[in-house]
């Protein structure tokens, strides 16, 4: 009831019928009648384009854990090639990043015979592990700050008390140190998912097909560039509204420290 009359609140009602009429504008005055043709190709796109979310986000997170570790309480010789990468990662644009691994990597792998003949050789010769690579590495590289600054947060009266009751300290980290840390980033987890979402673009650069580049294939074909863009952006909105949506269901089954 609360949040009816919070909705029904006279701006709110002004923007949500500002909204509405430029919904049915952009439905009786563009183009529309592309949409079936590329339909199946838009699927493919938005299927990309969620797994490397998807996929990247978890690696990278996989990654910032050790990252923040080794610059909190790590001795010399982790911490500082630690910092040092998440200091390269944040001062390079990650389209140079993408690039260097696709463009460097991918014409250096060819050149040892021994990869050409692996397994692995099939997908080296694809885009998409060089794109998986680059977003991961790039969330790492900021998550793995984050993760420093939460892991030093912790109250170093909990982690005394445990040492204390002779707990072994990958329990410690285990139960106590990597909980409490989660928990506080879990704002900015979201907001750097969302980033991440935003990051995906870029993939495109290197010939994966992601939602965005179906997008422009559509306007290279039929010339028609604000309808896939239009719809592109509310493509976007949607997957970061159910990204936010998550993290604060999320945050609010997450037990808060007394």
């Amino acid at each position: 009831m609360t949040a009816l009359k919070s909705l029904m609140k006279p701006h709110r009602l002004v923007l949500m019928a500002l909204f509405a009429a430029l919904v049915v504008w952009c439905a009786m005055s563009l183009r529309w009648d592309w949409i079936p043709a590329y339909a199946p190709l838009a699927l493919e796109g938005l299927w990309t384009t969620i797994w490397i979310l998807v996929v990247t986000s978890i690696l990278g997170f996989a990654l910032a854990v050790p990252l923040g570790l080794a610059q909190a309480v790590g001795p010399w010789y982790l911490s500082t090639p630690a910092r040092i990468f998440c200091t390269v990662i944040r001062g390079t644009p990650l389209l140079l990043q993408i690039w260097l691994l696709y463009y460097g990597l991918g014409s250096l792998f060819p050149q040892f015979p021994w990869i050409r003949s692996s397994e692995l050789w099939p997908y080296l010769r694809q885009a998409w592990p060089y794109a998986v690579l680059a977003l991961t590495l790039s969330y790492a590289g900021y998550e793995g700050e984050v993760m420093r600054g939460a892991f030093s947060g912790v109250a170093k009266g909990q982690l005394e008390a445990a040492k204390a009751y002779g707990m072994p300290r990958l329990t410690m980290f285990r139960r106590i140190w990597l909980p409490q840390a989660v928990r506080n980033v879990l704002p900015t987890l979201g907001g750097e998912t969302i980033l991440q979402l935003k990051a995906t673009p870029l993939v495109a650069t290197i010939t994966v097909l992601d939602i965005y580049a179906v997008s422009s294939r559509v306007r290279s074909d039929t010339f028609i560039v604000y309808e896939p863009l239009l719809l592109l952006a509310l493509v976007y909105m949607a997957i970061a509204g159910v990204i936010t949506l998550a993290f604060k269901r999320f945050e609010d089954r997450v037990p808060q420290r007394r």
